[in-house]
């Protein structure tokens, strides 16, 4: 991975999906490329992977409870949100992604989201009939047009056991997308 990433505070949100373990592989790979990442964890990914592989992959707390804050004057959510160069959310789940496209906030991602003035870059996993629905695709229309960078997600066997689109990119296509991002802002 190219150097553009050194000193860069990536914010990586990790949704509720069975392909939350390749946040593992994300955080160590975009760390050892020079980026500052903070993990943020919503509850369903935590059924997925433990908040402990992401802290030391990435040498940060991972941040997963809106109500367990720093104990600074200022909301921890609105500290990462502010110092961020970018939120990745890697996987996005069709409810992560309907959060976002309607403005809500009910957990510490969403919270961050509203807050950050830093790019957003989403990376789906997700069912092929769930990624395909009109809803989804509607919001997913949404958020480009409010300029949100997506990484396709990939067609193959799912996790449900169904074959189609809907699987998480590679991690090799997501730090491409996330190099290329930072080479076009320099």
């Amino acid at each position: 991975m190219k150097s553009n990433l050194k000193g860069r505070t990536i914010l990586l949100g990790v949704t509720g999906s069975i392909a939350a373990f390749k946040a593992a592989d994300i955080v160590s790979r975009l760390t050892e490329a020079g980026a500052d990442v903070f993990p943020i964890m919503t509850a369903g990914a935590g059924s997925f992977i433990q908040p402990l592989t992401l802290q030391t992959l990435s040498r940060h707390p991972v941040a997963s409870d809106i109500w367990q804050e720093g104990a600074g004057w200022q909301p921890g959510h609105i500290e990462l949100a502010d110092r961020a160069d970018l939120l990745l959310v890697a996987p996005a789940t069709a409810h992560c992604i309907a959060q976002f496209a309607h403005g809500l906030a009910p957990d510490l991602l969403t919270s961050i989201h509203l807050a950050t003035p830093a790019p957003v870059m989403l990376a789906p996993a997700m069912n092929g009939k769930m990624w395909l629905h009109a809803a989804t695709q509607a919001n997913i229309q949404t958020l480009r047009e409010r300029g949100y960078r997506f990484i396709e997600p990939e067609a193959g066997m799912l996790a449900c056991g169904y074959e189609g689109p809907g699987k998480l990119a590679s991690v090799d296509t997501i730090l491409a997308s996330v190099g290329a991002f930072f080479d076009e802002i320099q």
